[in-house]
Formats: structure tokens, sequence, C-alpha cells
């Protein structure tokens, strides 16, 4: 990967919306030799799709929550196989410490939350215990990857 293709990613991640002809000004370049970078770098799988940015908040979504979870030993398949099946979980990250895996959800409220808590995710294959966290303000969220080149 080249500046280049650096420059590119960053235009895309940045809008996806934006045409070729847009992306290859930009980058200045010709549409044709954008292009088809662009499509080489989404056959290495270094674009993975593109998508739009939604306001959770307008949407109704009021709380965000970040769930630590515990699993019983031998049912990690079990749980990763069931989360992925819950709406309200936007990320499920395996981790390393003191619990296995770290959730961030979202909730139309304080109820919604609890209700998600007991009904949704308490009753998942191997769940031994969890503990929550309720975000009170985002400072940086979906900061640009290429960024951090």
């Amino acid at each position: 990967m080249d500046r280049t293709d650096r420059r590119l990613l960053s235009l895309v991640e940045r809008d996806g919306r934006a045409s070729f002809a847009e992306i290859a000004e930009q980058a200045g370049m010709s549409k044709t030799a954008c292009w088809n970078r662009l499509q080489a770098l989404e056959r290495a799988g270094l674009v993975r799709g593109y998508g739009a940015r939604l306001d959770r908040e307008r949407l109704g979504f009021s709380i965000t929550a970040f769930v630590s979870v515990t699993i019983d030993l031998g049912r990690h398949d079990d749980f990763e196989r069931a989360v992925v099946a819950v709406p309200a979980v936007l990320d499920c990250h395996t981790t390393a410490g003191e619990f296995d895996y770290l959730l961030r959800v979202v909730a139309r409220d304080v109820s919604a939350l609890d209700d998600l808590l007991r009904t949704q995710l308490g009753p998942l294959p191997g769940v031994r215990s969890f503990s929550t966290r309720i975000c009170l303000k985002t400072i940086v969220e979906q900061r640009p990857l290429m960024d951090a080149l």
C-alpha cells in the first residue's frame, strides 16, 4: 500500500458517498486510475463496505452502555453464536483480563436497558456474570481509521 492508496482510503472513509470523479479530483488523479485503485483496495479487503453514520439519539436511543461479560468455560462459541442475534448489541469484542467480552449496546431508556440486560443478554448461553457501565457523554466516536496511520 503506497501513499496514493492511503490517500484514497482516507477520502472514501471520510465520505463514502463521494463520486469517483470527486475522489479522483481530491487525490489528483484520473477517474479511471482512481476507480482501478479503489477496486484493487476493495478486492484486497481493505474496504469492507460503505455506509452512513446515523444519529442514535434522534432515532430514539438515548442510552449507550458498555457491558462486560464473563462466560463459563467451554461456552464461548455458544455465546458468540447467540449474541449476534441481539439487535441492540452494536459491537462485541473478546477481551483479555477480568472479563471475556465487551459489548456496546443501545437502548431507548433505562427501563429498556434493564429489559435488555435481564431478558436478552443475561439468558445468553454461558453467561456467568456481567457488569454494565452507562455512557454519559461520547467524546470521540468512529474516528477515521486512516487518522491512526
